[in-house]
């Protein structure tokens, strides 16, 4: 390709192996022959002081586990105009692809040596002092002798991951189908977190699907079957599942540590199915005997297009040739995986990563920022309404930070939806603060909200800000932030009641509606409604005697005066073809009736009568 140099450092192209959101991957050729993959950044993200310190811990963490189990640094110069990182290169498929496009779920022997591998590769992890944190198929590359873990994009050190994956405000951190418990609730991380991750994986090797289901019913419902339910191991071969469950262990002190499961009990025969490996064999001798120009290169950096024409047609017959040879049985080989990139690991392909990462406490390049100490905190106001009857509000968190940086995640809740977002800092004094360019992070439902407007944020008293963005102004409190947002009068199991006209005294309503309520931070999915009611035959009007069930889950969107929760979405895994699709907003209010405790539900597209719930 026009753009692709020569040569990046000392290492000569070969050709490209993959092309990602965060830049260009390449194989190469060192002086003495070594093949390696070069991860090239893309000149707009080497423009960004935030980003360039991202890539350099990538490649730090890289560096500390020194290739056990995972790829080894070759080089890199992460200061470089285009920064760079050469990693041994890996002749081997993804999980994903193999398990997907290649040859489908593998046998209990190569998934207990899998087991044995991944198990040895985490324990060099985790004695590096560090967590991975998004261990997933497509993270995983299946090699003749045996798994290689990759990409370290989120990987933290253990004494500074207090926050699990999410953010105080739920911005997913990590894969949603292949997260621990502790991540989906915001906790404090462990090594038992990649553990738990393993177990996920381990799954979806021996059977083909994620254990707690595919984005594709919806990402807050995978999120809370991964808190609060049991995983699906249906079709888990029966020497798997005391291996399985073990890693799936909600509680992570109950979970096997790696130096346990290196020593899983594996046969006398190759990890691998013969017929995969005589393939992994094949298609790797025949990438790396691509070969390039023998003369010894000259350590240069990357180049403009038109300096990179010398050479330019003998890339290209390589770069075809590579190609051949990765896309050979049906699936592209994966190099490395990018952070915040396109890639999938659930059986049908739904998206394997969302959310924004972890807003720092202090500035990016870890000065202080010039947020002043007042502004920093949740804050949250009514756009529409009033206080106790909201149609619709507002809620920023502030962090610490610099201009230019995301400092601010806001959470918008309307009737109809729920957008949350990232907003840059524009400028801060002792009296105000201005956010401009935002982004969306979470949109409820799928694809229907757009980036928050330029916003600005003027000190009236140390609890209350004017928030103002175009023609809107209004005033927000200060509320709570945290993994432990929600008032503990609320947390539980709660039940609605219904009044039946004429009911003998005997009667017992077959109808069901229930909510559950979970701590954790704004923006995660931690109310989960069920809902069971008789059937009705369609022409007669008549009950059948069959139940219909549906459930759905919807976000936490605030915890100022009230609870305001995102509209619900419909879990199609778990609900029947006559449940209704997502409802409105909601807001929640507990007070007494009859000596009990009453939670009452209201909807924020429009007035009316709440539903009343009771505890279960």
């Amino acid at each position: 390709m026009p753009e692709d140099p020569p040569q990046i450092g000392p290492f000569r192209l070969l050709g490209r192996l993959g092309v990602g959101g965060m830049g260009r991957v390449y194989l190469a050729r060192s002086a003495g022959g070594r093949t390696v993959a070069v991860k090239l950044v893309r000149a707009e993200l080497a423009a960004q002081d935030e980003f360039r310190r991202r890539f350099a811990r990538e490649v730090e963490a890289l560096e500390r586990v020194g290739g056990t189990g995972t790829t080894p640094v070759i080089a890199s110069d992460t200061d470089a105009e285009s920064p760079w990182v050469a990693i041994g290169y890996v002749p081997g498929p993804s999980l994903r692809s193999v398990v997907v496009d290649q040859y489908g779920p593998l046998p209990a022997n190569s998934v207990r040596a899998l087991a044995a591998g991944l198990a040895d590769a985490l324990g060099h992890i985790h004695s590096a002092g560090l967590l991975h944190r998004d261990l997933k198929p497509s993270n995983i590359l299946l090699t003749v002798d045996g798994p290689r873990i990759i990409d370290f994009g989120i990987a933290r050190a253990v004494d500074t991951v207090t926050d699990g994956g999410l953010t105080t405000t739920g911005a997913v951190v990590g894969s949603p189908g292949f997260m621990s418990p502790e991540q989906v609730r915001g906790e404090r991380l462990t090594p038992a977190s990649d553990i738990f991750c393993m177990g996920a994986v381990l799954a979806y090797a021996a059977t083909g699907r994620p254990p707690f289901g595919s984005a594709d019913s919806g990402v807050h419902a995978v999120l809370f079957r991964i808190a609060h339910e049991e995983p699906d191991l249906a079709g888990l071969p029966p020497e798997l599942d005391p291996l399985v469950r073990r890693c799936l262990d909600k509680d992570p002190a109950a979970r096997p540590t790696a130096a346990e499961l290196v020593n899983v009990p594996l046969p006398e025969e190759p990890w691998l199915p013969a017929g995969l490996l005589a393939g992994l064999g094949r298609h790797a001798a025949r990438l790396l005997d691509a070969d390039g120009d023998p003369t010894p290169p000259t350590p240069v950096v990357p180049a403009p297009a038109a300096a990179a024409a010398p050479g330019r047609r003998r890339r290209t017959v390589l770069a075809a040739a590579s190609a051949a040879a990765v896309l050979a049985a049906a699936g592209t080989f994966a190099v490395l995986s990018w952070h915040g990139g396109s890639g999938t690991d659930n059986a049908k392909g739904a998206p394997g990563r969302t959310g924004a990462p972890v807003a720092s406490s202090v500035g990016a390049d870890g000065s202080d920022g010039i947020v002043p100490d007042d502004f920093l905190g949740a804050w949250e106001g009514v756009l529409r309404g009033s206080a106790d009857a909201p149609y619709e509000t507002g809620r920023i968190e502030i962090t610490q930070g610099r201009a230019g940086e995301k400092a601010g995640v806001y959470v918008h809740v309307t009737g109809e939806r729920l957008c949350m977002g990232r907003s840059t800092l524009v400028s801060a004094d002792a009296d105000r603060i201005v956010f401009g360019e935002s982004d969306v992070t979470t949109s409820v439902p799928e694809k229907r909200c757009t980036p928050a407007a330029h916003q600005t944020l003027t000190v009236r008293s140390p609890e209350v800000l004017e928030w103002t963005s175009g023609d809107v102004s209004t005033t927000f409190h200060r509320s709570k932030s945290g993994p432990r947002t929600v008032p503990p009068a609320f947390v539980g199991h709660w039940q609605q009641k219904f009044d039946v006209l004429d009911a003998p005294p005997d009667y017992e309503d077959p109808r069901t509606f229930e909510m559950t309520v979970t701590q954790g931070p704004v923006g995660a999915p931690l109310v989960r409604f069920t809902e069971n009611y008789p059937r009705t035959d369609d022409e007669t009007g008549e009950q059948t005697g069959d139940m219909v069930n549906c459930a759905s889950t919807a976000v936490l969107g605030g915890v100022g005066d009230l609870v305001i929760l995102g509209p619900p979405t419909l879990d199609p895994g778990q609900s029947d073809p006559e449940c209704s699709p997502a409802g409105s907003a909601q807001n929640l209010r507990i007070d007494r009736f009859e000596g009990k405790e009453r939670l009452l539900m209201y909807g924020m597209s429009a007035d009316g009568e709440p539903a009343e719930y009771f505890r279960k």
